[in-house]
């Protein structure tokens, strides 16, 4: 493999960043209904070709899309409520709580207390009502069939932590701590009913997010999934694949997830997900992670695939380490993991999320790979001694952002800039002494990576205090929504802007880009 196989960056093309918990909508967070609908239509409208989400996933303490109850299923939080009121399984009292949530930022803990009961009602009404769909999203039973293979488990597993007051399953009775297929037998019938409702909700979810996409694609946009390198140790996932993981003999990890001291934080970040024991899963043909990224790309057009240094070295921390500093680094499988991915998917569509100190061995890997890397525009200056960020060194082959969801809003890092790097800042991308993202934009959008992405804190010029995840921290993340109205806004100021800046600088997806030159077609035409 090598970058002539980058196919699907043969046209040059723009996306934006907006997690779908960020979306408008009526119930505390963003959800997969008109809010969503919504977004699409204004990315449709603008030329946008894709639109970036985080991790789908069901989030538990923290939050973060990056640490989930499972890799496979949905986070019924984005569920669409205002279908089950208009299916008759759900009414305006029941909704009237959620409605009091705020609209520009999600509280989560008053989403548990409030969601998880009126999901409860509208699933316990289905099944009184005896039948098999809701609207037009399909057969449940044929849904539970078709999913069997992780949703039993997960399900299960989600009941349990209920039962066990949502203790981990680490902690819970030794008989239990590991899946087995006939393990809900034994259980009380309040386990069961509770398994029953999370398979309702996965019906709901993966029917909703099948006709949103759909929708997007109706309107000229791709989706592009994030597939964190690891798993949560309290998830169905290590649950379910114990022997996939480095657990000691009750299921603790004996080591853990993480980066040393970097940009993000000087005492690097301790994840705490157990890591993979690469050798039995190099013995069993990596099916645990092909049948992952099959999953994923049932869902999505294009994947990013989270710190993806970790397949060439990853830091190893000692379980029970209080922070990342003291740790090793450890060889990941290399390109026999993505040997594998290429022979079952020879058409995948692959980000790598190259960020952060990587040396040579990890760029190595990534063009052996063929896969395009990233570029952050916010990392242009101070980030690393070759400023490899610099969108004069770029390549085609990458994708550019102006930031991440990790990153401050790029308002918020122009306004935080001071002395000699805001200077250089101020002189590259031409601000005249503002502060707008917009200039920064249209940088982005102007360099020779094939794929340019904004987040729409950006797009929507925001401060610092709209930022999504700061990294190292631990309160106040993952919380930013934006409105109907700042939506509406946006449209109406900015998107005849960013659709002139879409097609000038070829980044409508139509247009193959040549590495030679071609006469025009008339001129063509008169030399036959």
């Amino acid at each position: 493999m090598s970058r002539k196989n980058l196919t699907w960056l043969e046209t040059r093309s723009a996306g934006v960043l907006a997690h779908v918990s960020s979306l408008p909508g009526r119930y505390g967070i963003g959800n997969l209904g008109s809010g969503a609908r919504s977004f699409v239509d204004f990315l449709g409208r603008a030329g946008v070709r894709y639109w970036q989400i985080c991790p789908l996933g069901p989030t538990g303490f923290g939050d973060s899309p990056y640490q989930t109850f499972s890799g496979r299923a949905g986070n019924p939080y984005f569920i669409d409520l205002d279908e089950l009121s208009e299916a008759g399984l759900l009414s305006d009292d029941d909704l009237a709580p959620l409605r009091k949530l705020p609209s520009d930022h999600a509280d989560y803990g008053r989403l548990y207390e409030s969601t998880w009961g009126v999901l409860g009602r509208a699933h316990d009404r289905f099944v009184a009502s005896g039948k098999d769909s809701v609207r037009d999203l399909g057969s449940l039973a044929a849904f539970r069939a078709e999913q069997a293979d992780w949703l039993e488990p997960f399900s299960t597993f989600m009941a349990l932590k209920a039962h066990f007051g949502g203790w981990a399953w680490t902690m819970w009775p030794e008989n239990l701590r590991t899946w087995d297929a006939g393990i809900l037998g034994g259980l009380p019938a309040t386990v069961r009913r509770d398994a029953n409702r999370h398979t309702f909700y996965q019906y709901l979810f993966f029917g909703q997010w099948d006709r949103l996409r759909r929708y997007a694609a109706s309107r000229n946009v791709g989706i592009i999934g994030d597939v964190p390198i690891f798993v949560a140790l309290d998830s169905a996932d290590t649950w379910q694949n114990r022997a996939v993981f480095r657990l000691d003999e009750h299921g603790n990890p004996r080591v853990v997830a993480g980066v040393p001291p970097d940009y993000f934080s000087a005492k690097g970040q301790l994840w705490g997900n157990p890591l993979y024991d690469w050798d039995y899963l190099a013995r069993t043909g990596y099916g645990w992670w092909l049948d992952r990224l099959r999953a994923t790309f049932d869902l999505y057009d294009i994947i990013r695939l989270d710190h993806f240094r970790g397949f060439e070295t990853y830091w190893e921390i000692a379980a029970g380490a209080k922070d990342a500093c003291d740790g090793q680094w450890r060889n990941g499988p290399g390109m026999r993991f993505f040997d594998a991915v290429r022979r079952e998917f020879p058409d995948a569509r692959i980000i790598a999320e190259d960020l952060g100190y990587i040396g040579p061995n990890v760029v190595a890997l990534r063009d052996a790979a063929g896969l395009p890397g990233m570029k952050v525009l916010q990392f242009a200056y101070g980030h690393d001694a070759g400023n490899v960020n610099l969108p004069h060194l770029y390549t085609p082959d990458t994708v550019v952002y102006t930031g991440t969801h990790d990153n401050l809003t790029t308002r918020g890092w122009l306004e935080h800039l001071s002395g000699e790097t805001a200077a250089l800042v101020d002189d590259y991308f031409q601000l005249g002494g503002a502060r707008s993202a917009w200039p920064v934009i249209r940088s982005a959008l102007a360099t020779v990576s094939r794929l340019a992405v904004v987040p729409v804190q950006d797009l929507l010029d925001l401060p610092a205090s709209s930022t999504l995840n700061r990294p190292g921290t631990a309160e106040g993340n993952w919380q930013w929504r934006f409105t109907q109205e700042q939506l509406e806004r946006l449209s109406k100021e900015r998107l005849a802007t960013l659709r002139h800046w879409i097609e000038l600088y070829d980044r409508t997806g139509e247009r193959m880009v040549r590495d030679y030159s071609e006469a025009p077609a008339a001129a063509a035409g008169a030399h036959r």
